[in-house]
Order: C-alpha cells, then structure tokens, then sequence
C-alpha cells in the first residue's frame, strides 16, 4: 500500500507553498528518518557533488551532514511551480566544529509522484562564512514568519 504525503499534485499555490513550508519544518527538526520519510523509497538526489540513491543513502547522508552542519537553521522560499514540479529557493545557517559560522544559499528542484512524496531532488549549494554577528537565522522559521520571503544576501 503506497505511503501518502498531502498537499498532492497538481499544486496550487497555496497548496505548493505548504508543501515548501511542511519540508523546512522537517528539515529543522535535524532528524534524518523524518525528513527521509517525505521522499519515495526509490527516490533520487543530487546534492552538491553527490548523488543519493534511496531512503537509506538519505539518512546516511543527512546523518553525516548535521554532524558537521553544527546549530543547522533553515529558511526555504517557493520560487515557483508547475503540475508535480517546484523550484525553491534556500539559505540556512551552522558552524563547524572550529565554531566559524556559515550561510549556505541554494536552489533546489523537486518532483512529486501522485501520493504526494518527492521522488527527485536536485540541490546547488554554495557557502559563504559569516560571523556569529551577521546570523540572521536563529532555528525554526516561527508561525508568524511563514511565507515571508527570504532575503538575496
């Protein structure tokens, strides 16, 4: 029996900023299995340099991820949408293990199956240090910040 994970497509776009809003809640949480669970079992990614294959290699790799990706905070923003297609726009912010802060800027595209689970994932990241000072992004978005924009810089 197939998994289910509404809003489904064809989105609207009410509809697809939850979908934007439900996956930044998740990816907040640092818990790989939850995040993982959103994305078919046979799902795909590309993420920076790596290709992921497969809830599995997801969770390993969000593990390994938020093991480096220290106070890990996240902000996605809906660039646009198409019948079972999005593009997203991201920052989030974390340290290393030196405690030197980092924003991380990228682009995502996704693609859901009918049951509402994202079967591709393609993600350009690029990073740029900032100090403790210039965060602008301390943990989950709140309720009243939903659906405010994210900034270029």
């Amino acid at each position: 029996m197939p998994e289910d994970r509404p809003p489904y497509p064809p989105f609207t776009r009410e509809t697809a900023l939850q979908k934007v809003q439900a996956a930044e809640d998740a990816w907040n949480t640092r818990d790989p299995e939850r995040v993982a669970s959103a994305y078919t079992p046979d799902s795909v990614w590309r993420n920076r340099d790596a290709f992921i294959s497969g809830r599995d290699e997801i969770v390993a790799f969000l593990t390994r991820k938020w093991e480096r990706e220290l106070g890990y905070a996240l902000r996605k923003s809906l660039w646009g949408f198409r019948e079972n297609r999005m593009a997203v726009r991201f920052q989030y912010e974390w340290h290393d293990a030196d405690g030197q802060w980092w924003r991380s800027y990228g682009n995502e595209l996704w693609e859901f199956d009918e049951h509402g689970l994202m079967r591709r994932r393609e993600a350009s990241i690029n990073d740029i240090a900032i100090t403790e000072a210039d965060r602008r992004i301390h943990g989950p978005r709140p309720k009243n910040e939903h659906g405010i924009d994210i900034p270029l810089q």
